[in-house]
């Protein structure tokens, strides 16, 4: 399976309502995930399935994502998962999507449980931040065999750079 994770895009410092999980992107934020995400669909690496955290942040990141890659023209799909959000289940959640035979998905959540989430599945730790809007794109094996870093998206320099 192409496993794509993403962090969350750069959100306000407060939500108005003082609660850290309503914390909405910023418009600088919107347009940094949609940069990302034309990148990711310029070079073919476009999601078919996004699963993200309920929190505001990664919802809007996710629904950017989505749109942006034309998600629904390929008859694919945006999902809220328990297992995403913060210090959840996301390696689980991973490893059962790979083994029900699922292509491309995409999972949007928040750190540092990105770069454990890399650090559990590649046997080895990330390495360096894992910045906002950022995406790596692993090959999850379905039978929970190697997993492999396939390359990184950074949004400051919006190149795709392959691993290895």
């Amino acid at each position: 399976m192409k496993l794509y994770l993403m962090r969350h895009g750069p959100a306000e410092e407060e939500a108005d309502s003082g609660v850290d999980t309503d914390r909405a992107l910023t418009a600088a934020g919107r347009t940094c995930v949609q940069s990302v995400a034309r990148v990711l669909r310029e070079a073919g690496e476009q999601p078919r399935d996004v699963r993200t955290s309920s929190l505001v942040r990664a919802v809007q990141t996710a629904e950017i994502v989505a749109i942006s890659t034309n998600l629904d023209e390929q008859h694919g799909t945006v999902r809220v998962q328990s297992e995403l959000a913060p210090g959840g289940a996301a390696a689980q959640l991973a490893r059962r999507l790979a083994s029900e035979g699922r292509k491309r998905v995409m999972l949007v959540g928040h750190e540092p449980d990105l770069s454990d989430l890399v650090s559990v599945l590649c046997g080895s730790s990330f390495g360096r931040p894992f910045e906002k809007s950022m995406v790596v794109g692993l090959h999850l094996a379905a039978d929970g065999g190697h997993t492999g870093i396939r390359f990184v998206l950074s949004p400051k320099t919006l190149r795709v750079e392959l691993a290895g």
